[in-house]
């Protein structure tokens, strides 16, 4: 049989997404200093330079342990619980219809965020060496939404022109499409959730308060770090999609009619 219809394993996602993290964690770590400085006007570059210099090149994998036990459950259970409802409602490779996609990527990716918050958690505080308690959940049904519904949709129209065929340039296209519209999708709510996760006790009353906080300083603040964001993000779909489909492709199962 065709190596094209092997399907992945339930593990696939957090294997591919661990080994993607590796990395580009250090682009993961910009993104979060960036996004909490307040003052202080540095770009990627001099943020690069501050930190090498101050603590040297192995700070920028700061948090790294972190992130691993993040990719392992929240992209673990969020890709297992999409494959194996898309493997359920289309057991042969058939297409599936967007809004079915969509909810069942809103559903993996709400799973996903509830397992993976404590990792994420602990992630960002060693990223950024700033003692804070609270506040409030990760939202990572739009990342999953972004990422593995619209990659699938991408990748399936990509299959129908004649230009493209199940192989790594369709992967990466789709992948990096994926990215770009996860980016655009989770930034603002990316924002908050760092300010909120490394605020000082007190310093915001409720999520409604770090909200027009953030407004006051402008539409940009809410895409602050959009640039490393989409770096970090772009390459991290993009491996994420290409390990996941390489395992797919050689160690996949080849389902039963």
């Amino acid at each position: 049989m065709s190596e094209q219809k092997r399907m992945a394993r339930w593990y696939f996602g957090g294997l591919a997404s661990a080994g993607a993290a590796c990395i580009t964690h250090p682009l993961d770590l910009l993104k979060v200093h960036l996004q909490t400085q307040t003052d202080s006007k540095m770009g990627v570059l001099q943020q690069t330079v501050k930190i090498v210099k101050g603590e040297g090149v192995l700070a920028l994998y700061n948090g790294l342990s972190a992130s691993l036990v993040r990719q392992l459950t929240y992209s673990t259970t969020r890709f297992a619980i999409y494959e194996l409802a898309k493997q359920s409602a289309a057991p042969n490779g058939e297409k599936i219809p967007f809004l079915k996609s969509l909810v069942m990527a809103a559903v993996a990716g709400g799973c996903g965020g509830f397992v993976g918050t404590p990792g994420d958690m602990v992630n960002v505080r060693m990223q950024n060496d700033i003692k804070l308690p609270l506040d409030q959940r990760r939202k990572r049904m739009l990342m999953t939404i972004g990422q593995l519904c619209f990659y699938d949709q991408v990748k399936a129209f990509l299959l129908t022109t004649p230009y493209f065929t199940d192989g790594i340039a369709t992967h990466m296209t789709a992948s990096l499409a994926a990215g770009a519209i996860a980016t655009t999708m989770t930034q603002p709510l990316d924002v908050l959730k760092t300010r909120s996760m490394n605020a000082k006790p007190g310093e915001f009353r409720g999520a409604l308060h770090l909200i027009s906080f953030t407004a006051s300083q402008g539409p940009t603040a809410f895409y602050k770090g959009y640039l490393p964001a989409f770096v970090r993000l772009g390459p991290h779909t993009i491996l994420t999609f290409v390990f996941f489909e390489q395992l797919r492709m050689r160690f996949g199962f080849i389902p039963t009619k």
